[in-house]
This record gives C-alpha cells, structure tokens and sequence, in this order.
C-alpha cells in the first residue's frame, strides 16, 4: 500500500523502464542521427592551387588546352568531375589562362587554329584569342582564371562551385 507522496510498486518499475529505454535510445540514437546528418553538413575545400605544368611547355601565342580533374565528394557519393582550360602564353612572363566553357550555355569550346578563334559547337559562339565575344550568343567574355609560377611551373586558383 501507499500513502501520500508515494508511489506504487508498479509505477515505480513504469518510471525506471522509462528512463531506461529513455537513455539507451539516447545513447544510441544520438550518434547514430549525427552518422546520418553528417556528411550533408560537411562543406571540403572549395578553392585551390591546380597545377597546369611547366610554363615552357605552352607554346608563345598560341592557345593550348590543359585538362586536370578534381575529385569532390557530396555526402557519401564521390565524384570525379574532368576540367579544361585554355593556357594563352602572350609573352615569355605574360599568361592568361581562359575557361574552356561557353558563357553561353557552358558548351566546351574548342580552337580553331585557321580562324584564329575560340569556337562553340553549340550554338555557333565564337570568341577572339583573347576570350572577347566576335559572334553568337554568349553574354560575356571567356572567364579567366587567376594565375602564379613557381618555380617555373604555372597554376591557377580554381574555385569550385
């Protein structure tokens, strides 16, 4: 029997089941929704130096395309996503180096040595040597992309999105 202020047998066992399962759900769930939670609040770097190669290896007024890829990972799937660039070495310490993606609709453009033009299959975008729009579409220039040599080997600062 019980008085007042006291509980019964029975509602006493109800209360320690209780904060039994109460903490054991807590020591288990908990990490176990941080497992889960995790990798979609994890943000890796997204700029670094690419190294493009030697800056002697690209050639004096003639755009040469150089390729890398960058792989990224986005919660538990990973991706490894392909690159290019155009590297346009205007003097021996002058270089610009231009995306290879349309402004227009992010088609890759390619160069046409005996236009002397950047060119878009896609819609007929064409761009100068020096990334300037000449015809079709595209809104804007050819993006560029910062650039730095070291030790004679030439890298740009690639953001990814």
């Amino acid at each position: 029997m019980s008085g007042p202020g006291q509980i019964s047998r029975r509602d006493f066992v109800k209360l320690t089941l209780a904060a039994a399962g109460a903490f054991i759900g807590a020591v288990v769930g908990i990490p176990a929704i941080a497992y889960l939670i995790e990798p979609a609040l994890t943000r890796s770097a997204s700029d670094t130096w690419i190294p493009l190669g030697d800056l002697d290896s690209f050639e004096i007024g003639i755009p040469s395309l150089a390729t890398f890829t960058r792989s990224q990972v986005n919660g538990w799937e990973k991706t490894v996503n392909s690159y290019g660039v155009f590297v346009l070495r205007k003097s021996v310490g002058d270089v610009v180096v231009f995306s290879n993606v349309c402004t227009h609709l992010s088609c890759h453009v390619n160069w046409k040595q005996d236009l002397h033009e950047y060119v878009c299959p896609c819609h007929d975008g064409r761009f100068g040597i020096d990334g300037n729009v000449l015809a079709g579409p595209p809104p804007r220039p050819l993006d560029t992309y910062e650039t730095k040599v070291e030790n004679g080997i030439l890298s740009i600062h690639f953001l990814e999105s």
